[in-house]
């Protein structure tokens, strides 16, 4: 495998992980907020992942089998929260108002694994970089 390849396929798993956190980080600035209606809540963003296999292209390289692409974000389909507030100016006329799906735990448990994900694909991109380097250090005169 050429080196601009590997370079492709880490650099496609970073930017899936990247998108992931994104993901995740929305997710959690969204955790506190409520709706006057189920359809108005904010639902958790997931983003899907697939596989590229040969015949695929990523970043203008053709058969790069082992990389990854984000396919769509989708919303999470836990259902959503109904809280009895009828303080609230959001609240519907039976008092109730609509929290978000999101999970905390869930969510750093998330963001830990695309963090962790993230570092190994930094480390498939540097262990390459040092591999090249030193091929190229050894045909020095």
């Amino acid at each position: 495998m050429s080196f601009d390849k590997i370079m492709a396929i880490g650099g496609s798993g970073l930017n899936a992980q990247l998108v992931r956190m994104n993901a995740t980080a929305s997710n959690l600035a969204n955790v506190g907020v409520v709706s006057g209606s189920e359809e108005g809540a904010f639902r958790a963003q997931r983003p899907v992942f697939s596989a590229l296999l040969d015949g695929d292209t990523a970043g203008g390289f053709k058969n790069l089998a082992g990389g990854v692409r984000v396919d769509k974000i989708v919303d999470d389909t836990k259902p959503i929260e109904q809280l009895y507030e009828p303080g609230n100016s959001m609240a519907n006329a039976d008092g109730y108002v609509f929290a978000s799906n999101v999970s905390e735990i869930e969510e750093l448990v998330d963001m830990l694994d695309a963090s962790r994900a993230y570092q190994n694909n930094v480390e498939v991109i540097t262990s390459a970089k040092d591999l090249m380097i030193k091929t190229l250090g050894m045909i020095k005169v």
